[in-house]
Parts: structure tokens; sequence; C-alpha cells
């Protein structure tokens, strides 16, 4: 796959639940990595699937973005390799970040801190050893954790489920993406949105996937993920399905997905700011 000129960072969000975030984020950046990229998972969920789905531990004793963000700890010294897959790191999430919403309602620039975080890291790290992507995954609300993924991101990777209630979520979404971009990160902007969970048996999947495209016809994706049973299996062994099951066909969905994002990033332009994530 091409790499892009500069890292991007990307927020996959919807704050509808079971719409398949957190399994995009770890089998696109699976993919990606499988493609030769490098990748930086950052797993902002406290129920921290995605690091479970990574083969990460993330027990109570175990230092994450919770440090991160309230600690003001490294992002370089809570990334872990990813066991199955080379190229691909995680920063986990523990159960204490559950509570990351209140405590950090009283501190300092908390809207920014994993911005800031993100940027020393992406300056600290040699360039041959940058990652191409970062890739966050956020919980499934708008709280003070989501607003730190928008902050920090340049791009909004959105996964719509082809249900009745996807279009009605969305708008709710893009209005908040307005308003960080308004008030936090005049950066920000949505580039991708991806059709998750279509069953390509019923009239509905076909009507929604329609719908999405005629209104965001640039940012949709070609790609399409089907309902799975690979994909719903694939975190209980800790791995992806691009290693539970790489001739799936939601692997190769997956695959399909990541080719697309990465030849529409080889188009970005270098950035002359190296090192920050805006």
């Amino acid at each position: 796959m091409p790499r892009p000129a500069r890292t991007r960072v990307l927020t996959v969000a919807n704050q509808k639940g079971g719409v398949g975030k957190t399994t995009t984020t770890v089998n696109l950046g699976a993919a990606l990595a499988e493609g030769g990229a490098r990748v930086l998972v950052i797993d902002l969920d406290p129920q921290g699937n995605a690091s479970t789905a990574l083969g990460v531990d993330h027990h109570a004793d175990v230092a994450g973005i919770y440090d991160v963000l309230l600690d003001d700890v490294a992002l370089a010294d809570v990334a872990h390799a990813c066991r199955d897959v080379a190229g691909l790191d995680c920063v986990p999430a523990t159960i204490d970040l559950a509570g990351a919403e209140l405590e950090l309602v009283p501190l300092v620039d908390r809207e920014s801190r994993l911005r800031r975080a993100i940027s020393a890291y992406l300056g600290q790290v040699p360039a041959d050893q940058r990652p191409d992507y970062v890739l966050i995954d956020c919980p499934p609300s708008l709280g003070l954790l989501t607003v730190n993924a928008f902050v920090g991101a340049d791009e909004v990777l959105i996964p719509i489920q082809c249900e009745y209630y996807a279009l009605e979520g969305l708008t709710q979404l893009l209005r908040n993406v307005e308003l960080i971009r308004s008030h936090l990160n005049p950066g920000l902007r949505v580039s991708t949105i991806l059709l998750t969970m279509v069953d390509a048996r019923t009239r509905l999947s076909a009507q929604v996937a329609d719908e999405v495209r005629s209104h965001f016809p640039d940012e949709t994706l070609r790609a399409t993920i089907p309902r799975s049973v690979r994909i719903s299996e694939a975190p209980s062994h800790g791995q992806t399905v691009m290693t539970y099951d790489p001739s799936s066909t939601g692997a190769l969905s997956y695959l399909e997905a990541a080719h697309e994002i990465a030849a529409r990033g080889a188009a970005f332009p270098s950035d002359p700011t190296d090192g920050d994530p805006q």
C-alpha cells in the first residue's frame, strides 16, 4: 500500500453504540500494518475492547491511555507491540479510564491533553520509526474522552451500520464535529465514511447505503463491511479477523477498505510542521 507523506491521525467515532467502531479500528489498523505501514492504535474506550482484540494486556496494573491523559505519561512509554501483526502498536485502555471523564473536568487544557501527547510523541520518535497512521478508538458517547479524540485528530472516520437509525445518529455526530471545528480544532474534517454490517440480502441495507452515498459521495468508501461470523469470533481469540481468518470475506473487505484509505492518503501533501498531528 502507498504510505502517506506525513502521519495521519484518524478518530474512529460514532456516538451510536454497536456500529463497529472498535472492530473497524483494529481491523483497519491490522490491514494497514500488513500492507507495510506503521500503525499506532489508541484505545480510548474504557471497555478496552480494542486492547483485547490486539492481544494487549489492559488490567488495572497496566499503564495506559489513562496515565497519558491524567499524569502526563509519554505515549511511547505505554505503547505495546501487537504480537500477531508487525508494525502495529496499541496504547491500552484500563478500567481507570471509566472515571477519567470526571477527573479531566478540573484540569487545565482538558480538551487538548491527547493532542499534546500525540504531538510530543510524533516529535520524539525518529522519522524512520514514526507511525504512518494513528487510529483512535472512541467510546460510544460525546463526553470529554471523545472531545479529546476530536481535538487530537485531523480526520474523522465514521463507521455507519446499515440500519434504520444510522442517518439520524450521523446528523448529530456531524453537528458535534462542526462545533469542535469552530471552537477547538479548525483543521478537523470528516474524511471517511465506512458502511458496516451490510446484509446484501435485505433491501434496507441497500437503501441506507444509497442514501449515505448520495449525501456523502466523496467521503463514503466503495468498500463495505458485511455481517460476518468470523469478524465477531476473532476478538474472543485475542486477534483481529486479519490474522484469525485472512481469507474470510470480512478480512478481505477490511483489506479493501484499507487500500482505499491508503490511496487517498498518498495524495496528501507533506506537512511543513512534521511532528504535529495538525
